[in-house]
């Protein structure tokens, strides 16, 4: 199948960007993922053909609506709005990209926390009509707290639909003031704020003539410089076993191998690491990958431990190197987005599942409640509903080894299942501040 033009051979070593689109409804995020695909050669010429002239299309004077190449649901091109999280692939000879199409109805909070968690970066859009007296609107600080919450690296800032304000540098940056009040709200470093037009496509992949006054780079060369070295503190050795393997039954040749996905820092054949919550340590004999062996195991690799001495390893215990110890606790505060029509109640038994590891938790109490408009956490002694963001302090039956979400989200994410409906109910962060937990030991 042809493409409509073709970029030259991508380099194979060239790294990936994760990127989520955000922002309220109707600012124009899947037909900003549409022009990005369209302009950068991302779109094979039968997805054009069947898009054009479809009965769906919002666009004027038919032109293509390039919002139909993510919006693939039925229910999401009647409506014309987005539904659940579209994923899709493009690539430059620079950088390949991974986007994650979330929507941004309020409903649909949960999709877009789905389609973030995963992300290096967001696009929060804004749509230059609606704001024009500088006040954001209230989907749009969400996203952006949880943007934050979620200690995402990189918050980019596209002002939508410049075309419709007829190119007004004042326009733009009463907006941009706006941005640099809520990113200053939040906490977050000097965010990036530049307008476009997905629409025309102005701005996109390349250079507006219609805002000469803009000096900054396209919205896609600054997606393939945005850096990707992840922070220090990610460099810890984190691995949750997901299965453990056994054949040849009790023989002398007997295997038994301990495989997961290392989640960051590296490992090597006689590496020493460690078993949490036992605190029993070994040495590693081998490495494999499928049937090859390893010299060194890279964060994302998902390898086979073979160790030197057989000790009571099961599915969900947390391999680490002896240098970089996790927290051990029952009890801890968190941050969560709550996902679920049923509110919070501290009556209801929950299952928290961390990485492959899975017990009982309660929420024992609601510690505060973030307050969109005002971006301020607020003490709060009631529960938390719907798209409420809020600190809670959580009991789990068993011990945990935690990390600062901030540093380690492998270990410092979670989330809560309804013990009755088996519904995902919230995504948390775990927050380690003043937590009086047990420490970690060795044996």
């Amino acid at each position: 199948m042809d493409t409509l033009n073709q970029y030259p051979a991508i380099v194979p070593d060239t790294d990936v960007l994760r990127f989520v689109t955000a922002g309220s409804v109707d600012d124009g995020k899947s037909t900003l993922i549409g022009r990005l695909l369209l302009d950068s050669k991302g779109v094979y010429a039968d997805q054009l053909k069947s898009i054009s002239g479809s009965r769906y299309s919002r666009a004027p004077d038919q032109a293509l609506d390039l919002a139909l190449l993510t919006d693939g649901l039925e229910a999401e091109r009647e409506q014309g709005i987005t539904i659940d999280v579209a994923y899709r692939y493009f690539a430059t000879p620079r950088r390949k990209f991974i986007v994650a199409d979330a929507p941004g109805h309020e409903q649909y909070t949960r999709n877009m926390v789905t389609g973030a968690s995963t992300a290096d970066a967001a696009l929060l859009l804004i749509d230059a009509t609606r704001v024009t007296d500088g006040q954001l609107l209230a989907q749009t600080t969400r996203h952006a707290t949880v943007a934050r919450l979620l200690a995402l690296r990189h918050l980019v800032i596209v002002v939508n639909k410049m075309d419709q304000v007829d190119w007004s540098q004042a326009v733009f940056t009463r907006i941009q003031a706006a941005c640099q009040h809520l990113a200053q709200a939040l906490g977050l470093p000097a965010v990036r704020c530049l307008p476009v037009s997905a629409l025309t496509g102005d701005n996109v992949v390349h250079p507006s003539a219609h805002m000469p006054w803009y000096d900054g780079p396209a919205l896609l060369p600054l997606l393939e410089s945005l850096p990707l070295d992840k922070p220090a503190q990610s460099q810890a050795t984190r691995m949750f076993i997901q299965w453990v393997i056994r054949h040849n039954g009790s023989t002398q040749q007997a295997f038994r191998g301990y495989a997961g996905q290392l989640q960051g820092g590296s490992l090597r054949p006689g590496d020493t690491i460690q078993v949490w919550p036992s605190g029993e340590t070994a040495q590693i004999r081998e490495i494999r990958l499928g049937n090859a062996a390893l010299e060194i195991a890279r964060p994302g690799d998902s390898i086979t431990l073979v160790l030197d001495r057989e000790i009571d390893i099961s599915r969900g215990d947390l391999i680490t190197d002896a240098q970089s110890q996790p927290v051990l606790s029952r009890e801890f505060q968190a941050d969560v987005c709550w996902l679920d029509r049923q509110a919070l109640s501290p009556m209801r038994r929950y299952w928290l599942k961390q990485g492959s590891r899975l017990t009982q938790a309660r929420i024992t109490e609601v510690m505060s409640r973030r307050d969109i408009a005002e971006l301020q956490d607020g003490l709060w002694r009631g529960t938390l509903g719907l798209n409420d963001i809020g600190r809670v302090q959580i009991r789990t039956r068993d011990t945990l080894a935690l990390d600062e979400y901030d540093h380690q989200p492998a270990t410092g994410a979670f989330i809560l299942i309804d013990d009755a409906s088996h519904q995902t109910v919230a995504a948390g962060m775990v927050r380690l501040t003043d937590l009086q937990g047990e420490k970690p030991h060795s044996k």
